[in-house]
């Protein structure tokens, strides 16, 4: 039974999100706090009775919240949350330790809490360690390998300005305006490239931070995003995904 709750969350309207799903699905759970960096969240565990459970944010203020299980012991299951490492999902829940897509569903939180109160603890720490080394920094895709005439041909990533899935096919878009077929799918491909210069805008979309051109208010909170050389391409950014965006380009 889930009695406590952790929340390790930077962005206040993601832990104010998270607040309101606790209270329609667990109403007399407590919170116990909220935190918002890895050094707040070594501290805390460290002169604090762990919870029942955390919901962590992987990427926070100071830091990849990865670093704290680093500097102290955590006995609590966890709940990573994240706007990124879509392709990471898979291989997460196959160790049977729930990492959640933001914005984070009610459906998704109220699985993953039934989840924890009959999977044990001896079993979620090593999916933790396992993913943890799943997603440490890495190399990201440089270039592509394509098969061209009766050879290959290579396409450097840094000429490419965003790219878009078509009738379950994958394509990039470069800045002399051809598309190019990839073998890739585009969670594959979040995984490959580099989250600082690439961004999922959407289901559909994955744009390149130097290939924007500009970014306009759209309806109810929404973004829609102009790319370079494709001012007809539309692009639009959801109102849960759109701070995400801004802080991405800001940053």
């Amino acid at each position: 039974m889930i009695n406590t709750i952790l929340i390790i969350e930077d962005e206040k309207p993601n832990a104010d999100r998270l607040l309101r799903l606790i209270r329609t699905i667990r109403p007399k759970a407590v919170v116990v706090a909220v935190l918002d960096s890895i050094s707040d969240s070594v501290d805390w565990f460290r002169k604090n009775e762990h919870p029942d459970i955390v919901l962590m944010d992987v990427r926070l203020s100071d830091g990849l919240s990865f670093e704290i299980f680093e500097k102290t012991t955590i006995n609590s299951p966890i709940i990573f949350t994240t706007a990124y490492d879509e392709y990471a999902v898979k291989a997460f829940k196959y160790n049977s330790v729930d990492y959640l897509l933001k914005p984070v569903e009610q459906e998704e939180l109220a699985a993953a809490f039934e989840k924890f109160e009959t999977i044990p603890s001896a079993v979620q720490q090593p999916a933790i360690e396992g993913l943890i080394n799943y997603l440490q920094p890495k190399e990201y895709r440089g270039r592509f390998l394509l098969p061209f005439r009766d050879g290959y041909k290579t396409v450097l990533v840094s000429d490419i300005v965003f790219f878009y899935s078509e009738l379950k096919i994958t394509r990039a878009k470069l800045y002399n305006g051809a598309d190019e077929i990839l073998p890739q799918t585009m969670e594959e491909l979040e995984q490959q490239l580099n989250p600082k210069q690439f961004f999922r805008a959407n289901r559909q979309f994955i744009i390149h931070i130097d290939g924007v051109s500009q970014v306009h208010n759209y309806f109810n909170g929404k973004l829609k995003v102009e790319m370079k050389g494709n001012a007809d391409t539309e692009i639009i950014v959801s109102r849960d995904k759109a701070h995400l965006l801004k802080g991405w380009m800001d940053y």
